[in-house]
């Protein structure tokens, strides 16, 4: 049974969400007859349906709203979950199987601008669970600690260009500190709307980063998702990137289970991660075309592309340099989702040399 205090929560905020001039998938989808019907379900974890709509519900300016507690509730909480999903994700449908994974053939690409004209960086990463742990909000302190153990251990057994270190946020020197928010390595607590999601409990216990020797290849541990993977360099060469992102993700699962199910993918915490989890973006300066915002945008949409500011969302092109990566993370493959990208900039940068 749900307690009665929760409920109680979850009838004034929806009160005051149904009044607001919220914006948000959360307000768009959540119906009195909806939120009736969900109020009083749990999920084996013990999560409620506060657990899910609380950020959106302190936060009317969400875009979102809502996050998964747990892995169970994309489907206890299916009703919200899915007409959210398929908004977000471009109409993938509660009838649509996102596709079994596939990194495609990894040689196909090569570099967007060998001559490096335009592109200052290139990153690719993805976000991954461990099976049989619940997300952030559900997480107790000895789970947290837990995971990290696991996690250390198996970055630590890797080699080649993978080979690095490992450092714990827990009792972290500032010297090592400074030196990962140099390199732009080192996340912080979480933002408002993951604060109000519980997403930050027993922090910095259970958090860290590793980092392999040539700085281009990047794991957080318990950031918003139990592990975000990255690969990134300086420059265009997006195959390069992906192939080492490829290679350390199936390195990664040999040792950790991850958590995935057949019709969304890949389970994190966010739905706008699902799937693919993939995100490919470059660091690009086109001038001519940041000088012409609409074509910029038109030729984006046309790939399926996402335009933000250079620090991400939320911010301004410094120097006319945006960050630009793929949108579409559901119901294509992980070569397709890389693949937009690629055609996406390879087409930008024809338009910036033309005009």
């Amino acid at each position: 049974m749900v307690d009665a205090a929760v409920i109680e929560k979850l009838e004034s905020g929806f009160t005051k969400l149904e009044a607001s001039d919220s914006k948000s998938l959360l307000k768009k989808y959540l119906t009195r007859e909806l939120f009736d019907q969900l109020k009083t379900k749990k999920t084996s974890f013990g999560s409620t349906l506060l657990d899910v709509i609380q950020s959106g519900l302190e936060n009317h300016d969400s875009g979102i709203g809502i996050y998964a507690p747990d892995a169970e509730s994309y489907t206890v909480f299916a009703d919200l979950f899915d007409p959210i999903i398929e908004d977000y994700h471009g109409g993938f449908k509660k009838t649509d199987k996102h596709p079994p994974r596939d990194f495609g053939d990894v040689s196909i690409f090569g570099n967007l601008d060998p001559a490096g004209e335009y592109i200052v960086s290139t990153r690719v990463r993805c976000g991954r669970s461990l099976e049989g742990y619940p997300f952030n909000p559900c997480l107790t302190e000895e789970q947290y600690k837990e995971m990290e153990q696991k996690v250390s251990s198996t970055l630590s057994g890797l080699d080649g260009e993978l080979k690095g270190t490992f450092y714990p946020l827990t009792g972290m020197d500032k010297e090592t500190q400074q030196k990962l928010i140099d390199d732009h390595f080192l996340f912080k607590e979480g933002d408002r709307f993951l604060q109000a999601a519980n997403a930050c409990r027993f922090w910095p216990t259970g958090r860290g980063i590793f980092h392999n020797d040539a700085k281009t290849f990047l794991v957080w541990c318990n950031e918003e998702d139990h592990l975000r993977i990255i690969s990134m360099q300086m420059g265009g060469d997006l195959g390069e990137v992906y192939r080492r992102l490829v290679t350390a993700v199936n390195e990664i699962e040999k040792r950790l289970p991850f958590s995935h199910n057949d019709r969304l993918g890949f389970l994190t915490f966010c739905p706008t991660n699902l799937g693919t989890t993939v995100r490919a973006s470059v660091h690009i300066k086109v001038p001519k075309l940041a000088a012409n915002k609409a074509k910029l945008d038109e030729v984006a949409g046309k790939f399926n592309l996402q335009v933000r500011g250079t620090r991400g969302e939320h911010t301004e092109a410094e120097g006319g340099i945006y960050d630009i990566s793929n949108k579409r993370r559901m119901g294509l493959t992980e070569f397709d989702a890389v693949k937009e990208m690629y055609d996406g900039i390879s087409e930008l940068i024809k338009i910036e040399k033309e005009l």
